[in-house]
This record gives structure tokens, C-alpha cells and sequence, in this order.
């Protein structure tokens, strides 16, 4: 089978990935299954819609972003839609990822000055696993920002039902909670591209390289390829 698979050109990583992570195909390992792609990106492409939407309300300065969609008003209209959307992605994420993002004792330390080595990929060693120390703080923390968001989001979408006060919380908490989820986003998407070259590929076909696997997260390659015990 797997000869046929190889003359017809079959993409064997891509195919597996559909439905299995922590595999070893040929030269790759398959990350992430499908399911756990497309929640991934849904919560991305609400984001960016609700960024669309919300900054021409938020400021005239983005004003033709609000011609992108259809004027102001459109803009009033999805942005609540799309944040209602974001928010259900953010906690089928939370959901899908809980258990491989405990954290163990050694990673709490990255809670400080080492996120800023994660930033410059210098914070690699070999007791990494699937997910370091940094990953497992900013999906805590876009999570919780993704309630606050939401929170807040909802006070702004009915004011008239509360007091002035807590519209004034929520204008605040709503205002910072978007400009660090946005910075953090920018971190992100760096990491995943420019820092850590073939990280993107997981998200996409769902595989990365044995040797990106090697350098990045040893302890993860270790146990995948049967030179360490898996800890339970």
C-alpha cells in the first residue's frame, strides 16, 4: 500500500492528519488533526472580522475600514455577530487543548522574564514537550482575554440594561482587553513564521519535520520516536 501511495504522488502526512496527531508518517509528525485546524483558524478569521468591524466604531481614523463592509452601520451590525462567533471558537479551543496545556511545575516559570526568551527563541531545552512553557501562557491568557472580551463586549451591546458605571468598566476593559489580545497576536503570528520557520505547516497540512520537531520541542520528538517513556 504505502508503495502505491508513493507512485501516485499520495500526500500520506496530509491524509493522516485528517483524524490523528503525535504520529510519526515517513519524515514528518503529524501536530495537529483537522478538527483542531479548523477551530484554530476559525478563531483567527473571527478575530479579524470583529477587528474589521470594531475599529471603524472604535475610531474615525479607521473609517475606511468601515467602507470595506458596507459603511458605519454594517459595521454595528456583524461586529457583535462576529464577537458572539469568536467567542464560541476561542471555547471549542479551550475545550479541544485543555488537557495538553496543564502546566507543570517547571513551566510556571515562564510566567516572567523567560517569555522573553520564548520571543526570541532562545528558551529552548530538551524537557520541552509538545507545547513549551510561552504556548501554554498565551493560551491562557487569549482565553481569558476572550471572555473579557465577551463580557464586556455584551454590556456594550445592551447598555441601557446596566448602570452607567459598569458601561464605563466595560468601555475600559473592552478597549485594553483588544489592544493586548491585538499585540499579542502580532507575537503570535511572528513565532509562527519568522522565529520558528515551519510552524505554519502544522497549522495548514497539520505535520511538521522530525528535525523541526528535534529543536523545538526535543522531549515531544524524544517520546514520538520511542528514545523516552511518555509521562503520564
Amino acid at each position: 500500500m504505502s508503495k502505491v501511495v508513493r507512485q501516485i504522488g499520495f500526500d500520506e502526512g496530509a491524509y493522516e492528519a485528517r483524524e490523528k496527531e503525535n504520529v510519526v508518517v515517513g519524515g514528518e509528525i503529524i501536530r495537529h488533526r483537522l478538527s483542531s485546524r479548523i477551530i484554530h483558524w476559525a478563531v483567527g478569521v473571527t478575530f479579524f472580522v470583529c477587528l474589521v468591524t470594531g475599529l471603524p466604531v472604535w475610531t474615525p481614523v479607521f473609517a475606511w475600514m468601515g467602507a470595506l463592509v458596507g459603511g458605519l452601520s454594517v459595521c454595528r451590525i456583524i461586529h457583535p455577530i462576529a464577537g458572539l462567533a469568536f467567542a464560541a471558537a476561542s471555547l471549542a479551543m479551550a475545550v479541544q487543548w485543555w488537557d495538553e496545556m496543564k502546566m507543570t511545575k517547571e513551566e510556571r516559570g515562564w510566567v516572567g522574564p523567560k517569555l522573553l526568551e520564548y520571543l526570541r527563541d532562545a528558551a529552548n531545552h530538551e524537557k520541552i514537550g509538545k507545547y513549551n512553557g510561552g504556548q501554554k501562557v498565551y493560551f491562557y491568557t487569549s482565553k481569558l482575554g476572550a471572555l473579557g472580551l465577551l463580557v464586556s463586549g455584551v454590556v456594550l451591546w445592551y447598555p441601557t440594561s446596566f448602570p452607567q458605571w459598569v458601561r464605563e468598566v466595560a468601555i475600559v476593559l473592552h478597549n485594553v482587553t483588544f489592544i493586548m489580545f491585538a499585540v499579542s497576536l502580532v507575537f503570535h503570528i511572528y513565532l509562527a513564521s519568522v522565529a520558528e520557520p515551519g510552524t505554519l505547516n502544522s497549522m495548514t497540512r497539520g505535520t511538521v519535520s522530525k528535525a523541526w520537531a528535534r529543536i523545538h520541542h526535543p522531549k515531544w520528538y524524544r517520546e514520538l520516536m520511542g528514545l523516552e517513556e511518555p509521562k503520564s
